[in-house]
């Protein structure tokens, strides 16, 4: 799945030792506001190094694939989303329109030679 939107919240790194696999984990998690008509948020997480791998901050925008999974434990259902790619939308790499009413300074060409020996009368 992929949704498009700001990111408008950087939560704490989180990491700890598995207790059953004795491996190192990492989390980092981020609150992605979709541009909707309804504002809509959504806390999305990027695990291991992929969190080196696409780094966010607050204000970019960013287009998130990810995966949901659900599991239960003890009666109790947890939701996650895994973010599996992240990609910072271009906002101001295009080309810069040019300005009205500017006139672009005069090129060598156009400028007239001093000893010119034109018999031209204008």
């Amino acid at each position: 799945m992929e949704v498009k939107g700001r990111i408008v919240q950087v939560l704490p790194l989180q990491s700890g030792i598995g207790q059953v696999s004795g491996k190192e984990w990492r989390k980092q998690e981020y609150v992605l506001e979709m541009q909707d008509q309804y504002a809509r948020k959504i806390c999305f997480q990027v695990n291991g190094n992929r969190i080196e791998q696409y780094p966010a901050a607050v204000g970019d925008e960013v287009i998130v694939s990810f995966d949901l999974e659900s599991r239960e434990s003890h009666g109790r259902w947890y939701t996650d989303v895994r973010a599996w790619k992240i990609e910072k939308v271009s906002g101001g790499n295009a080309a810069v329109p040019p300005q009205t009413g500017s006139v672009p300074p005069p090129t060598a060409d156009l400028e007239p030679e001093s000893n010119s020996s034109d018999d031209l009368p204008f």
